[in-house]
């Protein structure tokens, strides 16, 4: 059975949202409901994740910043940004965090491939970057390269939630007050930016038709 899909049309506050999911990961984890993919958009925040450091938090009076039990830095949710809240059974599709993370990236990366846009991934920093050979190098003369999309998630009893974000056409001035995943030296981007006439629901058609190529269906359960 393939997970339920829920595209959220109004901006979802973030502290309401973030409770029904962790209400339906449990549901998920207790057997009483199938997996579930939330397509949403959040007004102006700034969340905390598990490992955010208080200097990375460079304008605190910017917008209301949220405390979560994601793992990860800083990041910034808002308008023009695609979030995906990602319910996922990860214990019948193979216990392996390492692995799900792993997916998570690539379905990023075969989402924005649907508009050839190539996304990479880089050790040591979290997310999917795009290099910009149409900007000027850094100062030690590599290519720049950019941030399109987050990731950061939590499982529960194997039950996945959070999830990721894709940058469609947020204003990128908003990443100003923090130190995006606390990464420096390194900028933000968002497929707009990039050039691109691309809507949410161009992303939201990509994301699912590249979901299953990525993850497959749900295994049976034992017996």
């Amino acid at each position: 059975m393939e997970p339920e899909w829920l595209e959220l049309k109004e901006l979802s506050p973030y502290e309401e949202t973030v409770s029904a999911m962790e209400a339906r990961a449990g549901q998920i984890a207790a057997g009483q409901a199938r997996e579930a993919i939330w397509l949403l958009e959040h007004p102006p925040l700034y969340t905390a994740g598990t490992s955010a450091r208080p200097e990375d938090l460079t304008d605190p009076d910017r917008f209301p910043v949220y405390e979560t039990r994601r793992g990860g830095q800083f990041t910034y949710h808002g308008p023009g940004q695609r979030v995906v809240y990602v319910m996922l059974d990860v214990g019948r599709r193979g216990r392996d965090v390492r692995r799900f993370v792993w997916q998570l990236e690539q379905w990023v990366i075969e989402t924005l491939a649907e508009f050839n846009v190539r996304g990479e991934r880089r050790a040591g920093r979290v997310g999917v970057w795009v290099v910009r050979p149409d900007l000027p190098p850094g100062p030690s003369g590599a290519p720049r390269e950019d941030k399109i999309a987050a990731i950061g998630v939590r499982l529960r009893r194997w039950v996945s939630f959070h999830g990721l974000s894709i940058n469609v056409e947020p204003d990128l001035g908003h990443f100003d007050g923090i130190v995006p995943c606390g990464i420096r030296g390194h900028g933000v981007t968002s497929l707009v930016d990039l050039g691109l006439p691309v809507t949410m629901a161009d992303v939201d058609v990509a994301l699912r038709r590249s979901f299953d190529r990525v993850f497959g269906p749900l295994p049976p359960e034992a017996s």
